[in-house]
């Protein structure tokens, strides 16, 4: 039981998730906020469920391939689990099926890509900043 607490345990993906500068997002109202700032500075969105071994072990592999500097993004974290209503005005608002784990990027107000699962890390983050 050990050894799955390791893989599996909360504690492991807090201090990953620390070594980025995210900005949680639990408010529907902050995404109005992402679209207006969006047309100065990119913005991204990590949704991310908790629950799901599979969002945490993309989630820890985006943590440790991530390289811009935050001084050109803005990097939000959604805890769907938490947060079900704004995972839910996410999708709505920029038009995007819901999915878990899921990295939106926006510029100028509109999703110009987004990727889930694995897919997420094979996204060229430079390209958007």
């Amino acid at each position: 039981m050990g050894l799955f607490n390791k893989l599996f345990s909360n504690n492991t993906e807090e201090k990953e998730e620390n070594k980025l500068p995210w900005i949680d997002l639990t408010d529907v109202n902050q995404l109005e906020s992402i679209k207006e700032k969006s047309k100065t500075k990119t913005q991204f969105i990590f949704k991310h469920s908790t629950r799901c071994g599979i969002s945490r072990m993309v989630m820890n592999q985006f943590v440790g391939n991530f390289d811009l500097d935050d001084n050109v993004l803005d990097l939000y974290h959604l805890d769907l689990i938490q947060n079900r209503a704004v995972s839910n005005a996410v999708a709505d608002s920029f038009n995007v099926v819901h999915e878990s784990p899921q990295l939106l990027v926006i510029k100028n107000g509109q999703v110009v890509a987004h990727e889930s699962h694995g897919s997420i890390n094979d996204l060229d983050l430079k390209a958007f900043v």
